[in-house]
C-alpha cells in the first residue's frame, strides 16, 4: 500500500533540486527491486557505500550515529527544509500576530525538551530534527499558531480513537505532517483526507470511496481507519519509527531498505536506503511533536481569531459539534436553507459528501454545530422536501449510474460490493466486519469461491 503526505509529496514537484544532493546521498530505492538490477548496480552501490563510510568516519569521534546521518545528508536536509517551508504556505495567517523567535536555542535545550516529552515513541534528536524544529517554531510561527487553533477541533477526535485502540497519544501529530490538519486535502498522487489514504487503502480499511461519498475525507471514519492501519504496521515491525516510515511509503519500500542495509531494523540505520520523501518523515514527525507541545516556550499561542482562515475561502470552525445519523437521501443545500447554516460550514463539517449529497439507503453521519441538532430533528420533513425536485430527484439517474460504476454502493439499506482481482471471501468479511458464513448466507453461496466482477450483498 502507498501513503503520500501532502507535505512530503511536494518533493516530486521539485525533483530537479535533488541533483545537488546526490553527491552525498545513498542511491534511491527504485520502484523495481529485481535481483538483476541489484547485480548490475553492485559496483556503483559499493563505490557510494565506500563514500558514505568515509564521510561517516570523519566525525565519528564526536557525533552519535544519528548525528552522523544528519551531517552526511546536510544538503538533502536543506532541500527538505525549503520544501516544507513552501508547503506550509497554504495556511492563511494574515490575522495572526505571532512574531519570529530570533533567539538562539542550544542543542542541549532541544534535546532535553524532547527527552521530557510524555511519549512512548522515541524522540531522537539530531541536526536533521533540529532543522525541522526551527522551521516550525522560528521560521513559521504563524503556521504553528493556526495549526494549534485547528487542532482544537480535530485533536479530541484523534485522542478518543487512539485511546480506544491503545495507541500512543503522540500519533495525533502525524495528521499535522500528513495534511496540516486539512480534512479536504488531496495530493497529486490521489491520497486524500486528513490522514492521506490512497483510494485502494481506504477501501481496504472499510472506507466508502465512490463518486458520491469519499469517507477518506470524514475525520471520524478516517481516524478509525488510520488507527487500525498504524496498529497493524506496528505489529509488523515492533518499532514505531519503522511503522511511521511504512505508513508513508509502504511496507515494501521499508523492507527493501532493511534488506539493503544488511538487515538492520532501525530507522536511522536504514535512513540512506529509504525513498527520498520518507527520509524526512520521522524527523518532521518529531519536530511537529516538539513544535505543538513546546509552542509556549517560543511565544506561540493559538491564533486569536475563532474563525480560522484557509487560503481562497473562510470557514467557521465550530468546536462544539454533534454527529447525527440519517438513512434519508438529502442535499447539503437543503440543510443550509432550512437551518440557516452557511453551506461552507456544512461542507467543512461533512467533507465526505463530495457532491453535497448524502446518498441515503443506509445510515450516514451528518455533523452539525451542536446548536443546530435540535432544529435538524424537528425540521427533518421540511429539510427533505425543500427543493427536492431540483436538488435530488432530477439527479437520481446520475446517482444510480455513479453508484453502479464503483466497487461499492448502497441501495435500499443493502451494501453491494463488486469483487476485484485478489479478493477472497475472508478478506471481504474482515473489511465489512462480518463473518464468512454471513456472506455465504446473504449471497446463497455454497462455497467460498467467488469470481471477479461478482456482486456481493452485505446486509449490515
Amino acid at each position: 500500500m502507498k501513503f503520500t503526505s501532502i507535505i512530503l509529496f511536494i518533493f516530486l514537484l521539485f525533483s530537479s533540486l535533488q541533483a545537488d544532493a546526490q553527491a552525498v546521498v545513498q542511491p534511491e530505492v527504485q520502484p523495481q527491486d529485481s535481483l538483476s538490477e541489484e547485480s548490475d548496480a553492485a559496483e556503483a552501490e559499493a563505490a557510494e557505500e565506500a563514500l558514505l563510510d568515509e564521510l561517516l568516519m570523519a566525525d565519528s569521534s564526536v557525533l552519535t550515529a544519528e548525528q552522523q546521518v544528519g551531517t552526511v545528508l546536510y544538503k538533502q536536509e536543506e532541500i527538505d527544509r525549503q520544501l516544507l517551508e513552501w508547503a506550509l504556505t497554504w495556511l492563511d495567517t494574515t490575522a495572526c500576530t505571532m512574531v519570529r523567535d530570533t533567539t538562539f536555542t542550544p542543542d542541549s535545550v532541544y534535546q532535553k525538551r524532547l527527552s521530557e516529552l510524555p511519549t512512548i515513541i522515541p524522540m531522537t534528536y539530531n541536526s536533521v530534527v533540529r532543522g525541522f524544529i526551527e522551521m516550525y517554531v522560528k521560521r513559521r510561527p504563524r503556521q504553528v499558531a493556526s495549526l494549534l487553533r485547528v487542532a482544537e477541533l480535530y485533536f479530541p477526535i484523534f485522542e478518543d480513537k487512539l485511546c480506544e485502540y491503545n495507541l500512543p497519544d503522540e500519533l495525533k501529530y502525524l495528521a499535522v505532517i500528513e495534511s496540516a490538519l486539512n480534512a479536504s486535502a488531496r495530493s497529486h498522487a490521489g491520497a486524500a483526507g486528513i490522514w492521506q489514504f490512497m483510494p485502494s487503502t481506504g477501501r481496504n480499511y472499510g472506507l466508502e470511496v465512490n463518486s458520491l461519498v469519499d469517507e477518506r475525507l470524514d475525520p471520524y471514519k478516517s481516524t478509525d481507519a488510520a488507527c487500525r492501519c498504524l496498529r497493524a504496521l506496528y505489529k509488523l515491525y515492533g518499532d514505531w519509527h519503522l511503522a511511521l516510515a511504512s505508513y508513508n511509503c509502504g511496507p515494501g519500500n521499508v523492507n527493501k531498505a532493511i534488506r539493503r542495509s544488511g538487515g538492520k531494523r532501525d530507522f536511522w540505520s536504514i535512513y540512506p536506503w529509504l525513498p527520498r520523501e520518507t527520509r524526512a518523515y520521522v524527523p518532521i514527525f518529531i519536530a511537529a511533536n516538539y513544535a505543538m507541545y513546546y509552542s509556549d516556550e517560543h511565544g506561540i499561542c493559538p491564533d486569536t481569531l475563532y474563525q480560522t482562515r484557509f487560503k481562497h475561502r473562510e470557514v467557521l470552525m465550530s468546536a462544539a459539534v454533534d454527529t447525527l445519523h440519517s438513512s434519508q437521501r438529502q442535499h447539503l443545500e437543503q440543510l443550509s436553507a432550512v437551518l440557516g447554516l452557511p453551506i461552507a460550514e456544512l461542507r467543512k463539517l461533512n467533507p465526505a459528501y463530495v457532491r453535497d449529497i448524502v446518498p441515503g439507503g443506509k445510515d450516514y453521519n451528518i455533523v452539525l454545530p451542536i446548536d443546530y441538532t435540535g432544529a435538524y430533528i424537528e425540521l427533518q420533513d421540511s429539510i427533505l422536501s425543500y427543493k427536492a425536485d431540483s436538488l435530488l430527484h432530477k439527479q437520481a439517474q446520475m446517482i444510480a449510474m455513479a453508484q453502479k460504476s464503483t466497487d461499492t454502493y448502497s441501495a435500499g439499506g443493502i451494501t453491494y460490493y463488486k469483487v476485484k482481482k485478489g479478493d477472497t471471501l475472508g478478506a471481504i468479511a474482515k473489511r465489512y466486519r462480518c463473518s464468512v458464513k454471513q456472506l455465504q448466507r446473504w449471497n446463497n453461496l455454497r462455497s467460498t469461491n467467488i469470481q471477479i466482477g461478482q456482486k456481493l450483498k452485505i446486509l449490515k
